[in-house]
């Protein structure tokens, strides 16, 4: 069963994040913040895969001053997905100087590595965590490998030269991460932030690493915890290092909010990486966003691609009706449906999903049997296979999820 590591609440412009509540998805956008017509339409796009929570960078006057107009364009379209602030090397300078832009952003994210060195960034953090009390902001402080602080890594690589047995580069580095958050956040609270407005995150490319350091995280301290492997690559690079970094620190209850970052084809949608951070909660069973369908790999026994064109049928219906069912159809985000290319497997696979249609293989008779519930339900055949499964689908749907409404 799985479990998740206990965590303080934290409110994100309504949002909750940690504790008992679910595994938030958030996402980027990657438009100029001050271009204010593309970065709410891209906001609008990923609210609408499903995204939770949306950062924009704010590394300029003039992105400081779009954020008042992006928050107030969303509501006007009935968006009330909370916007967060990315912040680097100048975050003290823009939330002091644009208080709209404080005020309306749900969170602030800084980075410790970014924020300015000895008494500067005492300074430069201490104005960045006054404006977050004052506006009653929390606060992701959010380690990257890429821009550690380097006087706290000289430290720890000073303090490990001098030890009798010293540890390998590599685990100071992951220490210098860990301490990195952690000390930020003490720094954080001494000034007045209170506990339950803190999230850390500690992301790095690498995906033993990423584990490591979350494991360590996670044991010593009780703030929520936002998972993502940072420049995660394109495609299906991309996709497959964030799922096996992701999956492994989820299975053992680390993380509350995750992101995966990837890297979009020119012109493809950013709200692919919504779609992928999904998908890895769906699988794993933590979370349900959509109806998930089951299909055969194929073999030399399904040398027809018909099932792969049913598969593909299923997915589209599924897809599209899915924004209405939700609404009418509570819990039809868990409904698994299996569409199996012969008898080898397909009955019996069919028989462990919701619904699920067993298609004949090469040589084998031609008639589809479908099973409701583990039963052999009714068998189809001739020319309409693929259209009388999909009504016999949508009659389960509503009877199945109609009577829960």
């Amino acid at each position: 069963m799985f479990r998740r590591r206990k965590s303080i609440e934290v409110d994100v412009g309504g949002v909750k994040i940690g504790s008992d509540y679910p595994i938030v998805v958030q996402s980027m956008t990657n438009t100029d913040t001050a271009d204010v017509e593309r970065t709410v339409e891209q906001i609008c796009e990923l609210e609408a895969a499903g995204s939770e929570l949306v950062r924009v960078t704010v590394n300029t006057d003039e992105a400081a001053l779009a954020v008042p107009e992006i928050v107030d364009r969303l509501a006007e379209k009935g968006s009330e997905i909370p916007v967060i602030g990315d912040f680097h090397y100048n975050g003290h300078l823009l939330l002091t100087r644009h208080r709209e832009c404080a005020l309306r952003l749900a969170k602030y994210r800084i980075n410790p590595g970014n924020v300015g060195m000895g008494r500067h960034w005492d300074r430069n953090f201490a104005q960045m965590i006054e404006v977050a009390i004052e506006h009653k902001k929390s606060v992701r402080i959010g380690v990257n490998w890429g821009s550690l602080d380097q006087k706290l890594l000289a430290r720890l690589m000073d303090e490990n030269a001098e030890r009798p047995d010293p540890k390998d580069s590599a685990e100071v580095m992951r220490e210098a991460i860990v301490l990195s958050c952690l000390e930020s956040a003490h720094a954080a609270e001494e000034i007045g932030l209170p506990h339950n407005q803190i999230i850390l995150s500690a992301k790095v490319s690498s995906v033993p690493e990423l584990v490591s350091i979350y494991r360590s995280l996670g044991r010593r301290c009780d703030y929520p915890l936002h998972l993502g492997l940072t420049e995660a690559g394109m495609g299906d690079r991309g996709i497959v290092a964030s799922a096996a970094g992701l999956a492994v620190l989820l299975e053992e209850g680390i993380g509350d909010t995750i992101r995966v970052s990837l890297t979009p084809d020119p012109g493809a949608p950013r709200s692919r990486e919504v779609l992928v951070a999904q998908q890895v909660l769906q699988v794993l069973g933590i979370r349900h966003f959509v109806p998930q369908v089951s299909a055969c790999p194929g073999c030399g026994r399904t040398t027809s691609t018909f099932f792969q064109q049913l598969a593909n049928q299923v997915q589209s219906y599924l897809t599209e009706a899915i924004a209405q069912w939700r609404s009418t159809y509570p819990g039809v985000e868990a409904l698994t449906v299996a569409v199996m290319g012969c008898v080898v497997n397909g009955p019996g696979e069919s028989k462990q999903a919701d619904i699920g249609i067993s298609l004949p293989g090469t040589g084998e008779e031609p008639k589809a049997p479908v099973y409701v519930d583990g039963r052999h339900f009714v068998t189809l055949k001739g020319s309409r296979i693929a259209e009388d499964f999909i009504e016999v689908l949508a009659q389960y749907v509503e009877e199945r999820f109609g009577r829960e409404s």
